[in-house]
């Protein structure tokens, strides 16, 4: 993923043995129960191929600045990592660059934080050319300022020209204007990229066919519901992370023609902000989508963190309804694993709601009716409009009849006039389609 060669921080040899180390820092900033968050560490490494050893977790009441962890914890988790013949520290938290040298030092292993094994996770895994972009950009954000301690040769200079050239340029300024060039490059090829997406999705808006999203906490479940609806292939495991590159492909929709459904990256807690920023493009189709189903694992403990999780990260990039984004409807998936009181639980909860349907993506069961609860939400806020079109324009009467409602129509002449609900979007569509057929 570098362009320089060298060893960055987080490069490492898969099968490596692993330590995972939580630091507690307590208070309400993270929720989530401290077993939960060890075995999503875990989970994290092992989707890469890491042998995850032990899992090991502090209570801090005041980070160090040197090595975040206190004296006695440094060397506690050093005497973890020699009695596991461990070379690999895994901190699940964001460090500095000198807490990572110190660390490292006093644990006399290599270490790597929260940020960085998400980002070897997303360079592995990612496919497209666009993806590739993207993590590449966010990694060299994170290594641009671990300089300082990752290169051995940074202190050498490069002499200056003529009497009055000075002292020259430090290897670490010569090594960091390199890789902001290659940032600049970077952002220009993926301004590129995104015009040409945004480029797709204006066709894609005026095609009479509204754009659901998929999203959801990373595990949760969204590309088994993805497949089992479009007959799909996208790889679908039991791992963190499984897929990143959005994928995309039409589906039967009750009421619809038919629809546009995406699969998104996941989202996890803590995502490294270098990620948000760099698949901004990317999750824009989810901004752009008509409709966003929220898939969330219920059957997980923390199921309500991670749901919290996701619409943090809904609303930093702008696609919740209040911010002007799409409507969204929950799908709570995995209940072929929950036991029968807890099945009665959640769908007794769900009733409740509206915008909630229990389904097991594996199964099937349930998924029926989610595509049903998705055309109806897609017609709400319809409004009934008269539409004139020329007798012989089968083409788009038919396209009323599939995308809308038709409630009533009067015969004249040579035209019909139409009275038909439909909704905001589709009224776009419709005109947009006329326009392009006049």
């Amino acid at each position: 993923m570098s362009v320089f060669n060298r060893e960055t921080d987080a490069e490492f040899a898969r099968g490596a043995r692993a330590v995972v180390a939580l630091p507690d820092l307590g208070g309400n900033d993270n929720p989530r129960d401290v077993e939960a968050r060890l075995d999503e560490a875990a989970g994290l490494a092992e989707a890469i191929g890491i042998e995850v050893v032990e899992k090991i977790h502090f209570k801090i009441r005041a980070p160090r600045p040197a090595t975040l962890f206190g004296k006695g914890q440094v060397e506690r988790i050093a005497e973890v990592l020699e009695g596991h013949e461990a070379e690999l520290l895994i901190v699940d938290a964001p460090i500095t660059p000198i807490q990572q040298k110190n660390l490292e030092t006093g644990a006399k292993a290599k270490v790597i934080d929260r940020t960085g094994l998400i980002l070897e996770i997303f360079g592995e895994r990612a496919a497209t050319a666009e993806g590739r972009l993207q993590v590449e950009l966010a990694h060299l954000d994170y290594q641009a300022g671990r300089l300082v301690r990752s290169w051995t040769h940074l202190e050498r200079q490069r002499g200056g020209f003529g009497f009055l050239g000075g002292p020259g340029e430090t290897q670490i300024e010569a090594d960091r204007r390199l890789i902001r060039d290659r940032m600049a490059k970077l952002r220009k090829e993926l301004e590129q990229v995104t015009r040409t997406r945004n480029l797709h999705r204006a066709r894609r808006q005026r095609a009479p066919w509204p754009v659901i999203a998929l999203v959801g906490y990373t595990n949760a479940g969204k590309s088994t519901l993805f497949n089992r609806v479009t007959k799909a292939d996208v790889m679908a495991e039991n791992l963190l992370f499984a897929t990143l590159d959005p994928t995309m492909r039409e589906i039967p929709l009750p009421g619809f023609d038919k629809a546009i459904l995406s699969d998104t990256v996941g989202f996890i807690s803590e995502l490294p902000t270098q990620l948000v920023a760099a698949f901004r493009a990317t999750l824009e189709e989810v901004i752009s989508a008509d409709l966003i189903i929220h898939v969330r694992d219920i059957s997980h403990h923390d199921s309500d963190a991670q749901r919290d999780d996701v619409e943090r990260v809904l609303t930093e990039i702008g696609a919740r309804r209040e911010e002007g984004g799409a409507p969204l409807i929950e799908a709570w998936n995995k209940i072929d694993i929950l036991g029968p009181d807890d099945v009665e639980r959640v769908r007794a909860e769900a009733a409740r709601r509206e915008d909630v349907m229990v389904i097991s993506a594996l199964s099937g069961e349930g998924v029926d009716r989610l595509l049903a609860c998705a055309g109806e939400h897609l017609r709400k806020g319809a409004t009934v409009r008269q539409i004139r079109l020329d007798a012989t324009d089968g083409e788009a009467i038919a396209w009323l009849y599939a995308n809308g409602e038709v409630v009533g129509q009067q015969s004249e002449d040579l035209s019909t006039l139409y009275e038909v609900r439909l909704s905001d979007a589709d009224w776009a569509r419709f005109q947009a389609r006329q326009g392009e057929t006049a």
